[in-house]
């Protein structure tokens, strides 16, 4: 991989972390939820749910990709729709107990990835590789 280009080992290491991440879900008793609903489930508000809406901006997604999302976590007993009071036409995503539960572990397994990578990594390349991905992710001026 040593001529490979940053755009290749940049994926390269994105799978390795999604794996990683799918592996501690498995190991935490939550193998039926994949790293993007996971992750998906960490943008719902505990308290009150969150507007579809609100969740694609939170998950930089469109709203159809939030809403597929969001099926599939309401399929697997994690999410509910309820009627939003401000507004007849949105819907709120709420957690349901299930839902609690499974973003608590996800939470933890992804936290663990990180302490790993950190672990691995050190300190400060850990901190420089953050501070140059999000510079390679911002919009340029």
């Amino acid at each position: 991989m040593a001529d490979a280009s940053l755009a290749r080992l940049l994926l390269e290491a994105f799978r390795a972390l999604e794996r990683e991440i799918e592996q501690g879900l498995r190991d935490r008793g939550i193998g039926e939820l994949r790293p993007s609903q996971a992750a998906a489930l960490l943008l719902v508000d505990r308290s009150g749910g969150t507007r579809l809406t609100e969740l694609a901006q939170r998950g930089q997604v469109t709203r159809q990709a939030m809403m597929q999302l969001v099926d599939q976590l309401q399929g697997l007993g994690c999410v509910r729709r309820t009627a939003d009071p401000s507004d007849a036409r949105a819907k709120i995503v709420r957690l349901t107990a299930k839902g609690l539960r499974h973003r608590a572990e996800a939470r933890r397994a992804m936290a663990a990835v990180e302490v790993r990578a950190k672990r691995q990594l050190g300190d400060r390349r850990y901190e420089a590789l953050r501070a140059f991905l999000a510079q390679l992710s911002a919009p340029e001026e």
